[in-house]
């Protein structure tokens, strides 16, 4: 069944916050990679190829977890513990330019061409990851 993400904390996913997803290695060690993040209000969308060690992994482990911690309060994040329920080619190039939009703030920005060379496209098979949250956790309280 899957986690609700508390309305509180959505705009951790809506806008540019770096998140840290862990994924876990063929040998059990858990690798983490500072990603961006979005959310189609089912699932959480990690942009990235199956080149990538995270993309390796998650296809090898759909088992993940992303944290978001809020530039302007350190103390307040959203832990996503989540599956990988399937991953797609499928519009994954104008959803890393819609990303390079926003973390980059330029609404002129593209992913290949301006983040990465334009000719690392034909060199990678960029995806999708579709992330059902399982356990979501908000919020750190210090007594």
């Amino acid at each position: 069944m899957a986690a609700k993400i508390p309305e509180s904390h959505l705009d951790l996913l809506h806008q540019p916050v770096n998140g840290v997803l862990t994924t876990i290695m063929p040998d059990g060690q858990p690798q983490m990679s500072i990603v961006w993040a979005d959310f189609d209000g089912e699932f959480v969308l990690i942009n990235t190829t199956l080149e990538r060690q995270k993309g390796k992994n998650m296809r090898t482990n759909p088992k993940v977890n992303l944290l978001l911690i809020d530039p302007k309060n350190g103390s307040r994040f959203l832990e996503i513990r989540g599956e990988v329920r399937e991953y797609t080619r499928d519009g994954a190039i104008p959803h890393a330019d819609k990303q390079a939009k926003a973390y980059s703030n330029n609404k002129d920005k593209r992913f290949y061409g301006d983040i990465y060379p334009e000719e690392q496209q034909e060199k990678e098979s960029r995806v999708i990851f579709k992330i059902s949250p399982i356990r979501v956790n908000t919020d750190a309280i210090f007594a």
